[in-house]
């Protein structure tokens, strides 16, 4: 039996589970050309899509109308998360996309925090 839930459409079989394997989804590749990382904010641009994108890159050009992170698209795509990064990369290639890391990851930490963060480690261990 086929499942034709709004998100999945054909592509999830109850009893077999997915009907098109990740590899077939990332063209056989398995490294993105972006450099993304789990949490890396994925937001779409202006830009209309040009041709007809694949199913999993029409529904994360979806999923990204609002900031959302790689690793949960890869969850709402239920890709894995290689896979969903290769998707991505082929969304920033076109110029549908735009990718941004975390504020989290943009500044270095203070080392002052670092030391005490380090050797307050110590002494509890």
């Amino acid at each position: 039996m086929i499942t034709t839930a709004a998100d999945d459409g054909p592509w999830l079989d109850e009893q077999a589970g997915r009907l098109v394997r990740p590899y077939t989804v990332s063209n056989g590749r398995t490294r993105p050309t972006a450099d993304l990382d789990l949490l890396t904010h994925v937001t779409t641009t202006a830009l209309p899509a040009a041709g007809h994108p694949g199913p999993e890159h029409a529904r994360a050009l979806r999923l990204a109308r609002t900031t959302v992170t790689v690793a949960e698209l890869a969850a709402r795509l239920r890709l894995p998360v290689a896979v969903a990064k290769v998707v991505v990369s082929d969304l920033v290639e076109a110029g549908l996309v735009h990718v941004e890391e975390p504020s989290c990851l943009r500044a270095p930490a203070d080392p002052a925090v670092l030391r005490q963060v380090r050797d307050e480690l110590r002494r509890r261990l």
